[in-house]
C-alpha cells in the first residue's frame, strides 16, 4: 500500500547500522489532523537513508511511503506491529501546492493520503 503525506519535519534521527547488511534512519513528521496534531514516525532503509541529508527540521515536505505490518511471536504471545517505510521525500514550497498536484499545500494544513500508482523500485 503506497501513500503520501504532507507535513513539517519534526525530528530527523541519525543513521543506524542495524546489522552488517541493514541500515535505517527514522524521522517524525508533524501533521495537523483537524484540531489534533499528529506525529507519525517513518523509517528509510538502505540507500534511501541519504535522502534525509538535504533536509532540516521545520521544513515542509511530501513523504511517499508504504505501510508495512508484521506478526511477532514470543513466549507463546503473538503481537503485530506496523511500520511506515518512506521511499521518497520531497520539499514542498511554502504557500504552494504539493509536487503531486493534490491541491494540498502546507498553508492548508491538510493531510494528503493519495495512493501512488507509479511503479517504484522497492523489492516487495
Amino acid at each position: 500500500m503506497s501513500l503520501q503525506l504532507t507535513g513539517t519535519l519534526h525530528f530527523i534521527g541519525q543513521e543506524q547500522q542495524v546489522t552488517e547488511k541493514f541500515k535505517k534512519r527514522e524521522f517524525v513528521l508533524k501533521v495537523q489532523d483537524g484540531q489534533y496534531e499528529e506525529l507519525p514516525k517513518f523509517e528509510m532503509t538502505q540507500d534511501k537513508c541519504s535522502q534525509l541529508d538535504r533536509f532540516e527540521t521545520g521544513q515542509q515536505v511530501l513523504v511517499s511511503f508504504n505501510v508495512r505490518g508484521r506478526e511477532y511471536s514470543k513466549n507463546g504471545q503473538t503481537s503485530y506491529f506496523t511500520s511506515l517505510q518512506a521511499w521518497r521525500i520531497e520539499s514542498v514550497a511554502q504557500g504552494g501546492e504539493s509536487p503531486a498536484g493534490g491541491g494540498y499545500g502546507p498553508s492548508t494544513g491538510a493531510v494528503d493520503f493519495m495512493p501512488d500508482t507509479a511503479d517504484n523500485d522497492l523489492p516487495f
